[in-house]
């Protein structure tokens, strides 16, 4: 990698390099590409690194700590040595006499802004684990059919794609009436029958797993009474296989819609290839011009998971377009389309709302731009939870410091900066929630006897001082080294598009966003398949990560390893003294120096140290090392 440049590194993808699945996710792309079918996906859903690999992307999730309705976690999966993990996930899947039977699933109601509850469903931790098995085996093969035009829960895609693709329909092309789709309790209402379907026609045949899948489906569900039903249709929200599936279900719209224009024959067969840039298109514009002269009616769809959009050029198109849409979902996915909630908007006269923003377009210099602020219900939603939490600010709840208080409340300034910083009025609809918010702070310190509000105070980090250096309006609670966010301080962010050549499952779409593991893979390997002796999943995985993290070096000498049998997995705080088997507590260090860190006397220490020529460097690491082990340094 050339000098200066930045390393870049996106988790999941570290992730399959540590466990050696990258190749494998890469060929299963490709294979489905190129109408490949997959037969045989157990035999690699169940291999011992797509098993450990799994392990390490839920651990990374902190979801993972909320227990399901055996009262067990990640953390009961992590002191298990990983044979036994392998061996378990392994019986639980094919070993029983009736095969694969998920536990009962949590529900969990969870409160809606409108005053409803969502229904969440939580698995047991090893049905979760099986689940990301799944997971990362049928991602690959998803991904290669999914359309362009969905943005939820897939790799690479975020709302600020869906978001700049929505600014491109309402404002370079012209297409101001848009559709809102609303779906009737989409994740309650999946037809099983259908989706299974839907999996097949991927070119997803391994009967044995689609037979795990329906388990998956109908996996009993244990409601907050305690009693339990079985249900028959319906994916629950908290899966960790469910945003998958529900993409599976919908990619059948996505690609349908794109087949009335986007996609359209004509335009296709009319295209051709060009260079943009440095970038190769397949540019079907000569083909659009040929069908705007037909019957056709020019459409678009913009998804996000279920919340999804369509934009039409007129009134007449939107109307026609609505009949059919709705029919099809009702009549192909065995859906129902809400009609109270479904609606066609011209964006030149009302707001339109797609992922808490509204959305509109205003006359500016004889072109229609888009203009964009906060849901007035999120809005409203987001200014009481900081008004709530300014309260805190000025009378601390039980246990909480007021310095605890005051970052919370920053946290959710950021959360809130950070999403919707793509709104072009959100300096608007930032100083509103900031009046106000600034009122209860004013207000309830000063009566507070000695504490109150002032323009100076403690000290600004680095990324406070970028982010929020130049504002007037920064404040402090006296006696409190921690500033308080000014939330009306935020500049509109232009969101970027999806480049369409960042893919995680080829080379060159990798290049893009991830910069590849610069070690000796052949003991990256070997670290993977030495048996455990007794150590946890949890130590073998932080010993991979480790063995990256100190670029495959020695941590007291620096030098590399040049086998997996010479590196040694070092606990700064042993076991016996309390320490855990954990990454912060952990160190890789070559077996020839293993012995300075034992419980011996000074002179065996020193003769050993000049045996294996340690220089005074290596010796004060290793001190260190002792003194956090409670042994006596080495004089």
């Amino acid at each position: 990698m050339p000098k200066g440049s930045r390393n870049l590194c996106v988790d999941d993808l570290r992730h399959a390099e540590y466990y050696g699945m990258q190749p494998t996710f890469d060929e299963l792309y490709q294979r489905s590409r190129d109408g490949g079918i997959f037969d045989n996906l157990m035999d690699l859903i169940l291999s011992q690194d797509n098993i450990l690999l799994a392990y390490r992307n839920i651990k990374a999730n902190g979801g993972s700590y909320t227990a399901g309705t055996d009262n067990r976690n990640i953390t009961d999966i992590g002191g298990m040595a990983p044979e036994k993990v392998v061996e378990k996930v392994r019986f639980i899947v094919t070993g029983s006499q009736h095969g694969y039977r998920p536990k009962p699933v949590r529900r969990k109601d969870i409160p809606k802004p409108n005053g409803k509850t969502r229904p969440l469903g939580i698995p047991c931790i090893w049905d979760r684990l099986i689940q990301q098995c799944i997971k990362q085996i049928l991602e690959p093969i998803c991904e290669a059919k999914f359309s362009n035009n969905s943005y939820g829960f897939r790799p690479n895609r975020s709302v600020e794609h869906a978001i700049n693709r929505t600014y491109t329909m309402l404002q370079m092309m012209n297409l101001h009436y848009v559709i809102e789709f609303d779906i009737k309790g989409f994740f309650d209402n999946v037809n099983h029958s259908k989706l299974i379907r839907q999996i097949w026609s991927l070119g997803i045949r391994d009967r044995q797993l689609i037979f795990v899948i329906k388990r998956i489906l109908a996996a009993p569900i244990r409601m907050p009474d305690g009693s339990t039903i079985v249900p028959d249709r319906g994916t629950p929200q908290g899966g960790i296989i469910s945003p998958l599936l529900a993409n599976i279900v919908l990619n059948e719209l996505d690609w349908w819609v794109a087949s009335q224009w986007e996609e359209n024959p004509v335009a296709v067969s009319r295209g051709r290839h060009r260079i943009i840039g440095n970038t190769e298109v397949f540019d079907k514009s000569h083909g659009y011009r040929l069908m705007k002269n037909t019957a056709l009616k020019e459409m678009h769809i913009i998804r996000y998971a279920d919340d999804f959009r369509i934009f039409c050029k007129t009134k007449e198109d939107a109307i026609k377009t609505k009949e059919a849409v709705t029919k099809w979902i009702e009549e192909r996915l065995k859906l129902e389309v809400s009609p109270e909630k479904t609606r066609i908007v011209n964006t030149r006269k009302r707001w339109s709302e797609f992922l808490g923003f509204k959305l509109r377009v205003r006359l500016k210099h004889h072109k229609y731009v888009v203009q964009s602020a906060i849901c007035d219900k999120k809005a409203g939603i987001e200014k009481d939870k900081l008004v709530e939490q300014a309260k805190n600010i000025a009378r601390p709840r039980e246990k909480k410091s007021c310095l605890e208080e005051i970052q919370l409340y920053n946290s959710m300034v950021l959360g809130i900066q950070n999403y919707f910083q793509l709104a072009t009025c959100i300096s608007i609809d930032c100083r509103r929630i900031h009046r106000q918010v600034m009122t209860v702070l004013t207000n309830r310190l000063n009566t507070e006897k000695g504490c109150r509000l002032t323009r100076e105070g403690g000290t600004i980090t680095q990324s406070e001082k970028k982010r929020y250096g130049g504002s007037k309006m920064i404040r402090y609670v006296a006696g409190v080294d921690q500033m308080i966010y000014p939330i009306a301080y935020i500049k509109n962010k232009i969101p970027m598009a999806k480049k369409s050549a960042v893919c995680s499952y080829t080379e060159e779409g990798r290049a893009l966003i991830h910069t590849g593991l610069n070690l000796d893979f052949s003991i990256l390997k070997d670290l993977r398949e030495q048996t455990s002796n007794g150590h946890s999943t949890e130590y073998m995985d932080c010993r991979i990560s480790l063995f990256s993290a100190q670029h495959g070096k020695c941590a007291i000498s620096g030098e590399e390893f040049a086998d997996a049998s010479s590196v040694v997995g070092w606990l700064k705080k042993p076991k016996d003294k309390g320490g855990f088997e954990r990454y912060g507590n952990m160190v890789l260090i070559h077996e020839r120096y293993l012995q300075l860190l034992q419980d011996l006397g000074q002179q065996e220490l020193k003769a050993t140290a000049r045996t294996i020529k340690a220089t005074k460097k290596m010796i004060s690491k290793i001190n260190r090392l002792r003194e956090q082990a409670e042994l006596p340094t080495i004089g």
